[in-house]
């Protein structure tokens, strides 16, 4: 028995039209599956190494960011060939961008970071990779 990969990560939100057209028509996710479920509707958006699975309760509050000290998922992590590009699409959007394209802190890994949120509220990295794992 070993691992195959890995599959996907669930996230609820409140509008799933705004959010396919977050991760799909801004950051380039592609839509998969969509249908609707006893108590809202759902929805599979593939990255290509993953997917996320969207679940919509149209009345779900915003999410807040992890408290310090707080166990649970502080971020979603996209890789981009080119991040100062995505960022100023992002940017030109009305996206919220929480933090302009740096240099990364962990750069055996990561060469470019910056960091914007979701129509949720989530949190979501955009990073290009080091020239290691290109």
């Amino acid at each position: 028995m070993s691992l195959v990969g890995f599959e996907h990560a669930g996230l609820t939100v409140a509008d799933l039209d705004r959010t396919i057209d977050f991760y799909c028509g801004l950051l380039g996710l592609t839509l998969i599956l969509r249908k609707p479920q006893a108590t809202g509707e759902l929805a599979f958006l593939d990255t290509g190494s993953g997917m996320l699975e969207i679940f919509c309760r149209p009345r779900a509050a915003r999410a807040s960011d992890v408290a310090d000290g707080v166990s649970g998922v502080r971020h979603l992590t996209f890789a981009f060939d080119d991040v100062d590009a995505m960022v100023a699409k992002l940017a030109e959007a009305g996206v919220d961008i929480i933090e302009q394209p740096r240099a990364a802190h962990n750069r055996e890994l990561i060469a470019r970071v910056a960091f914007c949120r979701d129509p949720d509220g989530m949190q979501v990295e955009l990073i290009e990779r080091a020239a290691s794992r290109r």
